[in-house]
């Protein structure tokens, strides 16, 4: 099991205080509203966090650059994909590589 999994475990026996708690914490070290890719809509929406929360679905459209791989929470939680959000969550992102790779 990797770190990801570890924390997505660890997440899933937490209460929901707790859980918010968690999240809370992400947020405040959050560093999505530094990337390139974040627009304006994005900010005025308050969007962020793609990496647990899921991609933009009306702002965000078009990649500029990434700097997920730089946010502590991919550290902490062991991220290993990008553009989160265009692309949507780790969990998405691993669900459909998972689906789609050829074994």
């Amino acid at each position: 099991m990797d770190k990801f999994d570890e924390a997505m475990k660890s997440m899933a026996g937490m209460s929901p205080a707790q859980a918010a708690d968690a999240m809370g914490n992400f947020q405040k070290i959050c560093i999505c509203p530094d990337c390139p890719t974040y627009t304006g809509c994005a900010k005025n929406a308050r969007e962020s966090l793609f990496c647990a929360v899921g991609k933009s679905f009306v702002c965000i459209s078009k990649e500029e650059d990434c700097i997920c791989p730089d946010c502590p929470i991919t550290g902490q939680i062991g991220l290993k994909n990008r553009f989160y959000c265009t692309k949507g969550t780790e969990m998405t992102q691993r669900y459909a590589q998972n689906l789609f790779s050829k074994k």
